[in-house]
């Protein structure tokens, strides 16, 4: 008997039955969910492949940051700031800054 039935299902007699119909169904239905998750699995692929491309575009941008942060420290030392105004003869102050006070008028 199990191996009449095992017979069967390798003809694909089950497919051409009187009662084929519900095979089909069954067929047809597991068919839909093996191609939902195939698509599922291609998105979440592409969604990790995404966030890895975007981790790599942050290191980078942090990066540039880093350097532009330094160059910037760098010229704003006030030994810079002296060197390039010596040229256009502009000296720092001799005098030391003076408060000026407002006094409201209420």
């Amino acid at each position: 008997m199990a191996k009449k039935k095992f017979y069967n299902i390798l003809k694909g007699t089950f497919l051409v039955s009187d009662d084929s119909f519900k095979n089909w169904r069954m067929i047809i239905f597991f068919s839909f969910l093996a191609i939902v998750m195939i698509a599922s699995s291609h998105s979440a692929d592409r969604k990790v492949h995404e966030i890895a491309r975007l981790g790599e575009e942050v290191k980078e941008y942090r990066s540039a940051f880093i350097d532009g942060r330094s160059i910037l420290m760098e010229l704003k030392m006030e030994s810079n700031i002296r060197e390039k105004l010596a040229s256009k003869e502009v000296l720092p102050s001799t005098e030391p800054p003076k408060k000026i006070k407002v006094k409201s008028q209420d």
